[in-house]
């Protein structure tokens, strides 16, 4: 067998003799050695690096008989390949490819949307700014035309736009819509008043600024001028009072400025009139100033006690009218206003009965609660307007808490009672209300019972016969509402047992 020479690609192309040779020396390629695998061998050592040179040294080592040999169609197949190996390759254009994933298009856009929002948001504030620090520069100015404008723009921008209320009293609109008040003009008296008021809305630095620049006494002095003040202005100055007295700090100042007089006086015009937001504004502002202490002195001498009284039949304002008492209450100046208002005790007691307003119950016994700790003459006055009868339905039928406090005072007057009941009998009283002794054992089998409590009811005192009187009343006029709230019939007649029950119930039995 005749040496080949082998080569890195020949040795591969020309291994072994055919086996279809008749000669038996000749060399030729394998016959399965198809061009495309030529081509795919190429193909691997330009891949690892190879250079056209080496390529070209490459091919000539292989024998030119060797390809000579070649079947036609291989050879053939094989000089594209070598010919695309030897040509210098072009440089292909980088071309970028669409993103193929749905989530990074989305995230894409998001960005760009982002960013184009951003851009526009801050567009938006910058001429935003711009707008607020010309309206300023005109509140500054001296024509009262253009103030009046700005202090309108200042109340459309402040509606409801906190950001604006920071910046516009950062840049200093307080100042110049408080001197507008000094305006004769009262057009501009109102847009500088619900300037304000806007301004307020909200912001506890605003309120306290508003007062700081005098804004109340110009209030004032705007409601008592000697020009009866337009509706439109008592209005915008009671709206103004409510948002400042919301500040505690406010409290205090407003209190003793001058301004609970002039909410009592609008409250008395208001109810007689149809400006019902404005009569609630007043008593607003009035529920504000009665939480401070120092403010209650100032309603009393103002005769709001008297006022608010009457107005309890009203139920669109009786509970928040309730809740101003239930502060005055706290101080001995509301304690006395109370105790000495004409009708005081009947009107509160009337309220406990208000079954279809639990929180109107509440209040109201927490009132009397309140003074019947504090005072003996103010606990009779409560006993005279019926408010026992009135404490036992609460007890049965009110709101968990109305029940505690309904049972408070209902001690309170037992306890009351007990005393008055051991001074009529000098402290003896045990000696007074002693009954003969009958045995329980003994009462059923002794004809004599009858006798006995015979002789009890004979040594029974005069006032615990009252009270007895009393209690049973009470028992049986509850019965009656619970028949009527229970839809019953109204022929229907308690059971000889309740009967018996009622006749034998003492004042040991209940609070009372």
């Amino acid at each position: 067998m005749a040496k080949c020479h082998r080569n890195d690609i020949g040795s591969i192309a020309i291994d072994r003799p055919s086996t279809t040779s008749t000669t038996g020396n000749n060399i030729r390629l394998w016959t399965t050695f198809s061009g495309a695998a030529f081509r795919r061998k190429i193909f691997d050592a330009v891949s690892c690096g190879e250079s056209s040179r080496h390529r070209r040294e490459l091919m000539q080592e292989i024998p030119s008989d060797t390809v000579s040999q070649q079947h036609p169609l291989q050879t053939t197949a094989m000089k594209p390949a070598l010919k695309e190996l030897n040509e210098p390759r072009k440089p292909e254009k980088t071309v970028k490819k669409p993103i193929s994933n749905g989530r990074s298009e989305k995230l894409a856009d998001l960005l760009n949307l982002v960013e184009t929002e951003t851009d526009a948001g801050i567009k938006r504030k910058v001429e935003a700014l711009e707008e607020l620090k010309r309206v300023v520069k005109e509140l500054q100015g001296e024509d009262e035309e253009s103030k009046r404008k700005a202090a309108s723009r200042v109340r459309s921008l402040t509606k409801e736009n906190s950001e604006a209320r920071v910046t516009l009293a950062m840049l200093g609109a307080i100042p110049p819509l408080v001197a507008m008040l000094d305006f004769q003009d009262s057009d501009s008296q109102i847009s500088a008043l619900y300037a304000l008021l806007n301004l307020g809305i909200g912001n506890d630095v605003n309120k306290a600024a508003i007062v700081k620049a005098g804004a109340v006494h110009k209030m004032l002095k705007l409601i008592e001028s000697p020009d009866e003040p337009s509706e439109g202005i008592s209005d915008a100055v009671v709206a103004n009072f409510l948002g400042l007295t919301a500040l505690d700090s406010n409290k205090p100042i407003i209190g003793s400025s001058g301004a609970i007089p002039f909410l009592v006086k609008s409250l008395k015009i208001l109810d007689t009139e149809s400006r019902s937001q404005a009569r609630h504004d007043a008593l607003r502002a009035l529920y504000n100033l009665s939480i401070s202490p120092s403010n209650i002195s100032f309603m009393a001498e103002a005769d709001l006690i008297p006022l608010l009284l009457n107005a309890l039949g009203d139920m669109d304002v009786s509970e928040r009218i309730l809740s101003i008492l239930s502060n005055l209450v706290s101080t001995p100046e509301g304690r006395k206003g109370i105790s000495i208002a004409r009708e005081a005790f009947p009107i509160l007691v009337d309220v406990l009965n208000w079954t279809d307003s639990p929180s109107c119950q509440e209040k109201a016994s927490y009132i009397l609660m309140v003074m019947a700790h504090k005072a003996y003459r103010d606990r009779q006055a409560m006993i005279e307007a019926g408010i026992v009868s009135s404490l036992l339905e609460l007890t049965l039928l009110g709101s968990t808490l109305a029940q505690k406090r309904a049972s408070r005072i209902l001690e309170v007057l037992r306890v009351d009672k007990g005393k008055r009941v051991s001074e009529n009998f000098g402290g003896n009283m045990n000696a007074a209300v002693s009954a003969p002794i009958c045995s329980s054992s003994s009462s059923s089998t002794n004809p004599n019972r009858k006798e006995c409590l015979v002789d009890e009811e004979g040594m029974m005192s005069e006032e615990k016969k009252a009270v007895k009187q009393l209690v049973q009343q009470s028992l049986q006029n509850n019965m009656r509402r619970i028949v009527n709230r229970a839809n019953l019939p109204q022929d229907f007649v308690p059971s000889e047992h309740f009967k018996t029950l009622t006749a034998s119930s003492t004042s040991k039995s209940l609070p009372f």
